[in-house]
């Protein structure tokens, strides 16, 4: 990612489906390399709906929880959550948009 910035490269469709605890990395790193209207998906938000729990010790939900909270938090960005139900149970997207 480092490398993606100093070439001075931007995007306009962002993927972010890793390893959960460094979500909040990622979004950072997404927003430093997207263009005005690029697109943030992020996968596997929902958690089979642990991501609500405030009390969890999962990593990966805290992560996710992280975030959900620097989502919230930017005013560069607007999103919203939508679950999705399927063969594995149910998990969820962040579709973003940073202005």
């Amino acid at each position: 990612l480092p490398n993606l910035k100093n070439a001075g490269l931007l995007f306009d469709f962002i993927f972010i489906d890793a390893d959960k605890p460094n979500n909040p990395a990622y979004l950072k790193w997404a927003l430093k390399l997207a263009n005005s209207g690029a697109l943030i998906i992020a996968d596997n938000v929902v958690r089979n709906g642990e991501v609500i729990n405030e009390n969890s010790e999962d990593e990966r939900v805290r992560g996710v929880q992280e975030f959900m909270d620097l989502v919230k938090a930017n005013p560069r960005i607007e999103a919203t959550a939508i679950q999705t139900v399927g063969v594995k149970g149910y998990d969820g997207v962040v579709i973003a948009v940073v202005n």
